[in-house]
């Protein structure tokens, strides 16, 4: 579904991602993992086309879109749950809800699946309520609904722990898992809580220093090996 080959980027003169390659499939979970500043979230944000590339490609069901704008990106399937959630605090849970289905017309444009709060039944209860009066918790919950309801075809995680209290990080380990065994979309997901990782991949990526230094199935996937790579 998404393969990225050989991919460099650059900040300044420095040589932010060096030669970088994966892939995920549809019903895939593939974890991104590595210590802060290694360049995870740089990746995902050219994998997004927020940020240019310098070398390389990002194909998406065999199309390149190494060059495409994020809007076009987010057109042709792709959603991008960042880090810090980066929900509208002044705007109602209602009005974030349906800024996710942006990329739809018509009918579409305005109607918010009912699926959705089986996912996330406290965003129902909580419709007029601003998303800046909600917890860090509920507003991963919201961010994550509002990519759904784009219906994608894959969705990337950027670290969606962070800062969230353990009752929610179950919910949404749940949700991500359910996405996983549903099998109509592919998931890469961004984190540093290796337990919460190895639970919902099928294969993971370790950077370092902007490069992939191990990689591998779930299987491979032990603390005991990759502590070297992961420790803060």
């Amino acid at each position: 579904m998404l393969q990225v080959e050989q991919l460099n980027q650059y900040y300044g003169t420095s040589h932010t991602l060096r030669g970088i390659s994966l892939s995920v499939k549809k019903g895939e979970c593939l974890t991104l993992l590595g210590r802060n500043g290694v360049g995870k979230t740089t990746l995902l944000k050219c994998m997004m086309g927020v940020l240019p590339v310098a070398g390389g490609s990002v194909t998406l069901e065999g199309r390149d879109i190494t060059r495409l704008k994020p809007h076009v990106r987010a057109r042709l399937g792709i959603a991008y749950v960042p880090q810090g959630r980066e929900i509208f605090a002044r705007l109602t849970v209602e009005e974030n809800l349906l800024m996710g289905l942006a990329t739809k017309s018509g009918r579409q444009a305005s109607l918010i699946k009912g699926e959705i709060y089986e996912l996330f039944p406290v965003l129902k209860e909580m419709l007029q309520r601003r998303g800046g009066d909600l917890s860090g918790g509920q507003q991963q919950q919201l961010a994550i609904a509002r990519a759904l309801l784009a219906q994608p075809k894959l969705i990337i995680f950027d670290e969606p722990t962070e800062g969230i209290q353990p009752s929610i990080i179950k919910d949404i380990e749940r949700v991500i898992h359910l996405l996983r065994e549903r099998g109509d979309m592919g998931i890469i997901l961004c984190e540093q809580y290796f337990d919460f990782a190895r639970a919902l991949a099928d294969k993971f990526v370790v950077l370092s220093r902007g490069e992939v230094v191990a990689s591998g199935n779930r299987d491979a996937m032990e603390y005991e090996d990759l502590k070297r790579h992961l420790a803060v």
